[in-house]
């Protein structure tokens, strides 16, 4: 690094910067999680099935994961700037679009140019926090983004339910309009390329475009995100469509690896995984987005599921939780700076892990508090991880590979949330059926003559005749005992959740100790 580059020093407010990408942030993350709930209102107004109507939640997180691992590649060639308000305009116009479809093949499209300009966001945003802050400031400024990135997951599903059950569909697209308007505007004024950058548009200018590097990754990573979307609903490998993908994913990967550690231009710079604490943190952060986006999916569903709650009201569980985030996050901000993160990200998994367990003794008769306290225990680990696994992930990388950096980490939290959401699936359903087999086989003959007996004597009394008594009575019987399996289902699901946090602590022993306090980044 040059003595000019070392000096650098933003013309703004770090934390003004700070404040203008974490608004496009929060945009961006929410729109991966508020159009969940919304997807049978918008099959009936397009006329299509809620299967079909997947493809809006699928169409965009595929776009996505093809575009995270390419933003770098793209902002050193054109500068990070220029790339980050060009995402930003995509994603605010691709919104607008969406909001107007009127087919879903329509809907569908402007789906994918919203995954693609929002996959570019976070890596330039971390970029941009990693050159603007000082050391000594870089964990507060990580705390104010992390907040963005852990609360919007949070508050997605009540958001998208509130504005869909009380507007319509298309607003929870629109609301993105005044949002992606005041992000350009304060990008254009507050955000600037740093000497490093510029000198590596300089430097990639007339290079030759690894466009093998580009076929690879869309077909690896868009293929894995069709098998996690879609298996369980196909049962994956019985399905020919989910085997040819998988086989699709596999070699895409597979053979994009080895062209990238090869390839004298790479789009995506593999070979900084040699770094220890980077691949300890892609690691980590495939976890944490497991159990992230896995958790905030788990816990609306039970509410519902088995307790009956509404959409608006089981989001209304996760509230809380993101109000501990915001509690939490800049006291994280502030130790990072002064704590080894490795200590940090421990404790942070170790009260996950904690708090899962906790959690395993749920039951369908919890009331709203209780489910509430669940979340917030969960919420103190959480907030104790994005920041410190972000931190180590610089350690020893050169500024001129920040955006690289930033790419694979924020490629593996998607993937993780994918992953994570994919197994709640199978697992719910396929512990759900065994649960239920086995209560049916420890179930006697005269126990469920005894239970079936007294429902229908019940509602016979309350004034139902017989013959239809005895029928809602083995109807009533059988959907109790669906309800104690689904239950033992989500209690293992859970459990497994906590066993990945266990697995997660012993990775913190190949990284190496940051210098709290000092500069993260190599020069």
């Amino acid at each position: 690094m040059t003595s000019q580059q070392a000096a650098w020093i933003p013309r703004h407010n770090p934390w003004l910067v700070a404040l203008t990408v974490t608004i496009a942030t929060f945009m961006e993350v929410l729109d991966t999680s508020i159009a969940n709930v919304s997807l049978p209102h918008i099959a009936g107004s397009l006329s299509a099935s809620v299967d079909e109507s997947a493809w809006v939640l699928t169409s965009y997180l595929v776009a996505n994961a093809v575009s995270l691992p390419l933003s770098a590649w793209i902002s050193d060639r054109v500068g990070r700037k220029r790339f980050y308000m060009t995402c930003v305009t995509l994603f605010t116009i691709s919104s607008l679009f969406c909001g107007l479809s009127t087919s879903l093949p329509e809907l569908i499209f402007f789906r994918v140019l919203q995954g693609l300009g929002g996959g570019g966001l976070a890596p330039s945003e971390q970029a941009i926090l990693a050159d603007t802050f000082p050391a000594r400031l870089r964990g507060a400024g990580f705390a104010l983004y992390g907040m963005a990135v852990v609360l919007a997951p949070a508050i997605g599903p009540t958001l998208g339910g509130f504005i869909t059950d009380r507007y319509s569909w298309h607003w929870i697209f629109f609301i993105n309009l005044p949002v992606g308007i005041l992000s350009l505007f304060l990008s254009s004024v507050m955000v600037e390329d740093p000497p490093h950058v510029v000198a590596a548009k300089k430097r990639t200018a007339g290079k030759p475009v690894d466009f093998m590097g580009f076929g690879l990754i869309a077909l690896g990573l868009g293929s894995l995100e069709v098998v996690l979307d879609k298996g369980q609903e196909d049962d994956w490998f019985s399905s020919p469509f989910i085997i040819v993908f998988t086989i699709l994913a596999v070699i895409g990967i597979a053979y994009f690896v080895v062209w990238e550690c090869n390839e004298e231009h790479p789009i995506l710079e593999l070979r900084l995984l040699k770094n220890p604490n980077l691949a300890v943190a892609n690691c980590l952060m495939l976890v944490l987005g497991a159990i992230l986006f896995g958790t905030t999916v788990l816990i609306p569903q039970y509410l519902q599921t088995v307790m009956g709650y509404t959409a608006e009201n089981a989001g209304m569980v996760l509230s809380p939780g993101g109000f501990t985030v915001m509690i939490c996050m800049p006291i994280v901000g502030q130790l990072v700076s002064r704590v080894d993160a490795r200590l940090l990200i421990g404790f942070g998994f170790l009260v996950l892990f904690v708090a899962l367990l906790h959690m395993s003794s749920i039951y369908p008769g919890i009331d709203f508090h209780t489910a509430m306290l669940y979340r917030v225990y969960q919420s103190i680990g959480l907030a104790f991880l994005f920041v410190p696994i972000n931190t180590i992930s610089f350690v020893n990388i050169p500024p001129s590979q920040g955006n690289q950096v930033s790419a694979m980490v924020n490629l593996c939290r998607n993937l993780g949330g994918s992953i994570g959401i994919s197994a709640l699936s199978t697992l719910l359903f396929r512990r759900a059926q065994m649960h239920q087999s086995y209560l049916s086989a420890h179930t006697t003959a005269a126990g469920l003559a005894a239970r079936v007996a007294g429902t229908s004597d019940f509602l016979f009394r309350a004034g139902s005749a017989m013959p239809d008594a005895i029928r809602q009575a083995d109807g009533q019987v059988y959907q109790s005992l669906q309800q104690q399996a689904t239950a033992l289902a989500y209690v293992d699901v859970i459990r497994v959740f906590a066993l990945c946090c266990a697995l997660a602590l012993p990775l913190l022993l190949l990284a190496r100790r940051n210098r709290p306090g000092t500069v993260a980044m190599a020069h």
